[in-house]
């Protein structure tokens, strides 16, 4: 059986999304309160606005600094949708980085551990 990576024990749980560049505060938690989650070696979540995802994660390191790479698939306002991001350690107790729709939007965001 796989060792789960140091940094995705590190990055393990859930953190809440407090700021993404493309989308106010006031539209993070339209649905749900908005999150990212990390589960295990390679499974998460993240949920804002009207979308929903799956993660399928690989953690690694991006410019020297360890991260976690993702793809996800899941729905946005009902609607099929996918796409890919990453994340790493910003400030204490926060992860920061980039979110990724396919064929649509994308932004910067900061996750606060919940």
């Amino acid at each position: 059986m796989a060792k789960v990576p140091a940094f995705a024990k590190a990055c393990a749980g859930r953190g809440r999304i407090v700021e993404m560049d493309n989308w106010g505060s006031d539209f993070l938690d339209l649905v749900e309160e908005a999150h990212l989650t990390f589960k295990g070696k390679s499974d998460g979540e993240i949920a804002f606005g009207a979308l929903r995802g799956f993660l399928d994660v690989r953690y690694g390191t991006r410019d020297g600094s360890a991260c976690a790479e993702f793809s996800w698939e899941g729905h946005d306002d009902n609607d099929p949708a996918c796409g890919r991001g990453w994340t790493m350690i910003g400030a204490p107790g926060r992860l920061v980085g980039h979110f990724y729709i396919h064929n649509g939007d994308d932004s910067g965001f900061v996750c606060v551990r919940s």
